[in-house]
């Protein structure tokens, strides 16, 4: 049974997730009567209270397995922030028995339920030396409930003074923060000038300013009375009607010829727009449209046709070129019976440096010949001549 869970994946460490800093509801899976109960609420009480939801369950015999699998269903089924709201973590605990009394927690129902828990599980069953299916699907393994109620919730009291440690360290901080900026700025304010001298100057220029205005507004007083008087004259009565009645014979002398250039006007605008109307007809739009195209499919014949032939002429010296370059190369030449001799990659030119060179490398129209091992290349030996047959008689 243990090697079919484990092969189904169910004791993947990779699968266990984390149990909650500070959980807000506890779900306990045990017997509502019995020492664990008792000693799980103790532990709670003692170290961080939070609330607390017991599903009874018989922790031994036939019902508890189906009973312990359904309740870490029902748990699992409560919807958060509902009327029984659901737990942040749960804690499946029994005290120590014999192996008969744990059996319950062998069983496959209860490991498969276990493994499909979507919330954080700790199982506590047993002692420390007892193991079941469970401990190795759950969560977290507490020895005893005790140590289940250890793990599900830190220590009110340490916490409350980690807190507090950290708020002094952060005081602290402010403190020793504000007292630098304070000193910067004392450091500051002595690098700065006195007030005494940043006003002086100013005081002087208004001291000044202030002197000048009397006599200035004096003079100023005395300009515009005389602007005024120069205007006064141009305002009296008389001058206005003057004014007036001349305007009004300008006025008159204006008038009869306003309405001709008005209308002549209004026609030159009525045969601008009598002559450009007939341009602006859809049909006229269209066959403008249609020769646009058509010039342009002109030119786009034109370009097409000079720039084939541009590069078929290319395409052409191209070609030439190629063919000059096989006909001055050295491969022709080669085809014609020659041979390029070479020693340690370079050419040779003359009988001296073939003789000098330990190696020749000749190539041919067809392949490549090496010749010599060491010194010049050796002479092949002429053939022996044969002796005479004994067919022919001796002179002696």
């Amino acid at each position: 049974r243990k090697a079919m869970l484990a092969a189904d994946g169910l004791f993947d460490p990779a699968r266990k997730r984390p149990l909650p800093y500070l959980p807000e509801i506890i779900g306990i899976v045990t017997s509502p009567s019995g020492a664990v109960i008792r000693d799980i609420l103790h532990r709670l009480r003692d170290r961080f209270p939070r609330k607390v939801l017991v599903w009874p369950v018989a922790v031994q015999g036939e019902k508890c397995a189906p009973e312990v699998a359904r309740a870490i269903a029902g748990f699992n089924a409560l919807t958060p922030g509902g009327a029984i709201p659901r737990p942040d973590v749960l804690i499946v605990a029994r005290g120590g028995g014999s192996m008969e009394d744990l059996w319950g927690f062998n069983e496959e129902i209860v490991a498969r339920a276990a493994a499909a828990s979507q919330i954080p599980l700790i199982s506590a069953v047993g002692h420390e030396t007892d193991t079941t299916l469970i401990d190795f699907v759950s969560d977290q393994r507490a020895p005893t409930p005790t140590a289940a109620a250890e793990m599900a919730v830190p220590v009110r009291h340490e916490l409350l003074a980690w807190v507090d440690g950290q708020g002094a360290r952060l005081s602290q901080s402010v403190s020793q923060a504000l007292s630098a900026r304070g000193q910067r700025l004392r450091d500051v304010a002595r690098a700065l000038p006195r007030v005494n001298t940043l006003v002086e100057a100013p005081r002087q220029k208004l001291d000044y300013m202030s002197d000048r205005l009397p006599a200035g507004l004096s003079r100023l007083v005395q300009v515009k009375r005389i602007s005024l008087s120069d205007v006064a004259g141009s305002l009296r009565p008389s001058a206005l009607r003057n004014r007036v009645v001349s305007e009004r014979r300008r006025l008159d002398g204006v008038s009869p010829r306003l309405d001709p250039a008005l209308t002549r006007t209004v026609q030159m605008r009525s045969e601008r727009l009598a002559q450009v109307t007939p341009r602006l007809r859809v049909e006229v739009v269209h066959r403008d449209i249609a020769q646009k195209r058509r010039d342009l499919d002109a030119v786009a014949q034109r370009l097409s046709a000079v720039g084939s032939g541009q590069i078929k002429s290319m395409r052409d010296q191209l070609s030439a070129l190629d063919r000059l370059r096989e006909t001055l190369g050295y491969k022709a030449t080669l085809q014609r019976g020659y041979a390029v001799v070479r020693a340690n990659g370079a050419l040779v030119t003359t009988a001296s440096q073939a003789k000098a060179a330990d190696v020749l490398d000749i190539e041919f129209a067809d392949g490549r010949v090496t010749t010599g091992t060491s010194g010049a290349a050796s002479t092949p030996k002429k053939p022996a001549k044969s002796n005479p047959t004994s067919d022919q008689g001796s002179l002696f």
